[in-house]
């Protein structure tokens, strides 16, 4: 990425800027800062170590959000809390432009330049159903087995550093850090297709039961160890045999030839790193890993069992789809997060006799875009006529992974399904987004004129997440044993203190949803809105603010009575970014800086930086009576205290060369 972005001016777009930490942010930065700590170390931003700067980030965020941390216990950061910090952070003011779609409404009706169409969101609705009747034992089993000293699997092969018997200060951390992770993501990959769906987590296990049989049969030198993976692939001859039956059923592609081969195929043999056993203790490992193999095979012995006829997930589905006055008729997209999902359900849906059914994924074979198109024709370029000239049929359920979850135009539907349990707020509304998006007008026009009926439908979406309530508990407790974190799912997903919650619940957080999808106005849009309303009532304001002489001064009643405070605007200095050349001095001007207000409280003797705090105390109109009653000897004083704590808040920090110094443009006392 680095050598891709050298030297060009690139804009990242991203809805995920806070996925786990704000230090998913500072990673973005690094892309172009190349991971130079005082890369900010220049005016306005005076950032010395970018680093230091997110920790100091992390600890305000913590104290904001009650947070606690400890060794085993992390609880991951969701954007919305980021905010709480993010909002009032220079840095990410000046790397960020963030507008909210309330303000893009806003701000298009304001310029007059026309409406933003959005459809209204309807409130979500949760489509309830139980893990526990669905799997049976199979659910206490997949708890037994997270709660183990080492939970669910030990993996072995993926940490064998766990087994190293050389000297531990020769473990390179990182390293080391790497296989830990990658165990964890495991282990959490592997509980969240068992909440998609038995499809999902069948086919989970059998990847791992191959990779692991694959490191063994590399690894296994002794007699003992050969006769142990023998009698092993012996014992689980039929579980071994089951699992491509299933394959193919949903992948399709096997012939009776195949059936025959070796389950473990040479190059997955041959890409198997062999580990020297003067280093690492492999028999261990190997002992380790067929206890992994024989919880995989206790695991797929249940589900061999398993018939969709007992998926009450599946069973709540067919229900909405079947039922709905509008799902039973009109077009629906489904989202899971994986392919063996994705793929169970459009052959279950279909055996169902819903109609209309297609399913896509990364794995997909043919033309993507033509699936689109004949999903949602009006808003990619075509229409239900065309479609039917080509010899197309029009699709009226969508099934899909996240590979259509960001950046598509998918609103020819107004109903949305989201199949699997979301841990991330944010990817649940880049889901959203892919129906609940901006309308055309005229393509509004054509798809009423083409299909009368669903007038009613046009303009309003409306989309429903599973969740398993009752046991609901349980999966955040596995999840928190599996990753050493706790899960705060946002209120914007509707789970608050591990309660499901329902439109109709007293704390309405469901609802409350939209209003963080809309967006509402953020402080600092409000000021942006208010000053583009000024300009636009006063045509000639603008002109006459610039002929205004140098240190305006003013005054006025404080808002608050007995309360005395003096507002001050100054226009910092930096560095200008053009690069001197060698033994020229550098150059700082105001132009290159920003502008910064500060008020300072007589009573509290204490500085206010915050713009959009400030805001509310100086509003002033044409008839705000001016007063002006302090001191001189007072105002120079406070003046004085201004310009020391810029020289110490500021240009020390921006490392400003001596004789640099601010420029005072406007001042007003508040009585």
């Amino acid at each position: 990425m680095f050598d891709l972005c050298e030297g060009k001016t690139v804009y990242m777009l991203t809805a995920t800027p806070v996925n786990n930490s704000l230090h998913d942010l500072r990673h973005m930065a690094e892309l172009f800062t190349r991971q130079q700590a005082d890369y900010f170390k220049d005016a306005p931003l005076g950032i010395h170590s970018l680093a230091g700067h997110f920790r100091k980030m992390e600890k305000s965020l913590e104290k904001s959000v009650g947070k606690k941390q400890g060794k085993t216990e992390l609880e991951q950061t969701n954007l919305y809390e980021a905010e709480t910090v993010l909002d009032h952070d220079a840095l990410f003011h000046a790397l960020v432009v963030q507008r909210s779609r309330a303000y893009v409404k806003r701000s298009l009706e304001q310029a007059g330049t026309g409406e933003a169409l959005f459809p209204k969101p309807r409130d979500p609705k949760v489509a309830e159903y139980s893990v526990k009747q669905t799997y049976g034992k199979l659910l206490a089993m997949v708890e037994s087995a997270f709660h183990k000293d080492k939970p669910l699997f030990a993996l072995p092969i993926y940490y064998p550093y766990a087994y190293y018997q050389g000297d531990d200060e020769s473990i390179d951390p990182l390293a080391e850090g790497r296989q830990k992770q990658v165990v964890s993501l495991i282990r959490t990959g592997f509980l969240k297709r068992f909440e998609s769906s038995a499809e999902a987590f069948t086919q989970s296990c059998w990847n791992l039961m191959v990779k692991l049989l694959a490191w063994v049969q590399v690894h296994a030198e002794t007699s003992t160890e050969k006769k142990v993976l023998d009698r092993w692939m012996h014992q689980h001859d039929e579980l071994i045999n089951f699992v491509p039956q299933k394959q193919t059923e949903l992948f399709g592609g096997e012939t009776e030839e195949d059936a025959d081969e070796d389950i473990v195929p040479e190059e997955m043999r041959e890409a198997v790193e062999k580990l020297s056993r003067d280093e690492f203790n492999v028999g261990d490992i190997i002992d380790e890993t067929i206890l992994d193999l024989d919880q995989i095979a206790t695991f797929l012995g249940e589900l061999k069992k398993f018939k969709p006829s007992q998926d009450k997930k599946l069973s709540a589905l067919l229900k909405l789809l079947k039922n709905n006055a509008v799902l039973k008729k009109h077009k629906v997209i489904i989202f899971t997060e994986f392919m063996t999902t994705a793929r169970y359900l459009k052959r279950e849906l279909e055996n169902a006799s819903i109609t209309g059914v297609a399913e896509i994924d990364s794995a997909i074979k043919g033309d993507r875009g033509e699936i689109i198109r004949r999903f949602a024709p009006y808003y990619n370029g075509s229409s239900s006529e065309e479609l039917k000239a080509e010899g197309l049929e029009e699709i009226r359920v969508l099934i899909s992974t996240d590979v259509l979850s960001e950046g598509l135009n998918l609103q020819d539907a107004t109903r949305l399904i989201n199949y699997d349990l979301h841990w991330n707020p944010v990817r649940l509304m880049q889901r959203i987004g892919r129906v609940d998006r901006r309308m055309n007008p005229e393509i509004e026009a054509r798809i009423i004129a083409d299909h009368p009926d669903q007038k009613k439908l046009r303009g309003e979406v409306m989309y429903w997440n599973f969740l398993p309530p009752d046991e609901l508990n349980q999966l955040l407790s596995l999840y928190r044993t599996v990753t050493h974190k706790t899960l705060r799912i946002s209120k914007t997903f509707g789970i608050e203190g591990k309660k499901l919650l329902t439109p109709e619940d007293e704390y309405d957080d469901l609802k409350n949803f939209h209003e963080s999808y809309e967006g509402t106005l953020s402080p600092v849009e409000d000021m942006h809105l208010e000053y583009q309303q000024l300009l636009k009532d006063n045509p000639d304001l603008e002109d006459r603010l610039n002929k205004l002489p140098g240190r305006v001064f003013s005054g006025r009643e404080h808002p608050q009575p007995g309360t005395r405070a003096v507002f001050f605007c100054y226009a910092r200095p930096a560095k200008e970014l053009e690069a001197s050349e060698e033994g020229q001095e550098e150059k700082w001007s105001v132009e290159a800086g920003d502008v910064q207000w500060y008020l300072y409280d007589l009573k509290m003797e204490k500085i206010v930086e915050d713009a959009t705090e400030i805001v509310e105390l100086i509003r002033s109109t044409p008839e705000t009576e001016r007063h002006c009653v302090i001191e001189q000897k007072t105002l120079s004083e406070i003046r004085a205290g201004i310009d020391k704590h810029i020289k110490n808040t500021y240009l020390k920090k921006a490392q400003a060369p001596i004789g640099v110094k601010p420029v005072l443009k406007a001042w007003m006392e508040l009585n």
